[in-house]
């Protein structure tokens, strides 16, 4: 059984390496014995080392996601310096926090060039690569549970959510066929970056935490196993699918 989960000889192209959830599956990824191209705006040299420290190989490509310009070079750079590029995971993103009736346009198009065009974009270009190439692939894309439910005051983060569901069951459709499995994990209310504003204001901490049925914040680290499992040969035949790794919270 081990074996199914094994990602030995696999490269993973992983945006957002250099923190939070990015930082996570690019470690448990080296865990299971997959080369890992860490991308990211700033400097991921401290993944580069949790990845090296556990005897794994580690490429770090600095590229700025608010366009699609970097696409085609972040997978050629995998298939350059490792030789393939068999998982792609969307991790990278953006959240601004403002009443719906006072957003800009261009905080919206901010948010919505780095969730979602850029997602599509790199998605297509790792797909038409493999494609090429006859290999099967996995893309597995970082949702969110405003992929289901509307949130308080992200309208443009909600709406690039709920679009990157849908993506994630539009290209299975496409792709499937042809070896790409593309499916998607919905992180609950996680101790990272995007969530300190939050975690700051004690009263809707408190809020948040009554109902999450196992009554904590999620850790980047939780949403390893399901990053392992969607990415390795246990998954072969989950397509279009995305797993909440909420703490229970969308059952409530």
């Amino acid at each position: 059984m081990d074996n199914l989960f094994s990602l030995k000889g696999k490269t993973a192209v992983v945006t957002g390496s250099n923190t939070g959830l990015g930082q996570a599956i690019c470690v448990a990824y080296a865990k299971y014995g997959a080369n890992v191209v860490g991308v990211s705006r700033r400097s991921s040299d401290e993944t580069k080392k949790l990845v090296e420290d556990l005897g794994g190989k580690f490429f770090e490509v600095r590229a700025d996601l608010s366009t699609t310009e970097p696409v085609k070079g972040i997978i050629e750079a995998s298939f350059n310096h490792f030789g393939s590029c068999d998982i792609l995971v969307n991790n990278a993103g953006i959240i601004k926090r403002e009443d719906a009736i006072n957003v800009l346009e261009a905080d919206w198009n901010q948010v919505i060039d780095v969730n979602l065009n850029v997602v599509f974009f790199l998605s297509q270009e790792f797909a038409k690569e493999n494609i090429k190439r006859g290999k099967t692939a996995k893309i597995i894309n970082i949702c969110s549970m405003l992929s289901y439910q509307g949130g308080i005051r992200v309208p443009a983060y909600t709406a690039s959510k709920s679009a990157v569901i849908g993506l994630t069951r539009a290209l299975c459709n496409e792709w499937a066929s042809k070896g790409i499995n593309v499916n998607g994990i919905a992180p609950g209310y996680m101790e990272t970056n995007n969530t300190t504003q939050i975690r700051s204001d004690e009263e809707r901490q408190e809020e948040i935490l009554k109902r999450i049925p196992q009554n904590r914040w999620g850790k980047p680290s939780d949403v390893a196993g399901a990053a392992i499992f969607l990415a390795s040969d246990a998954s072969n035949y989950v397509n279009g699918f995305t797993i909440a790794v909420d703490g229970g919270w969308l059952a409530r």
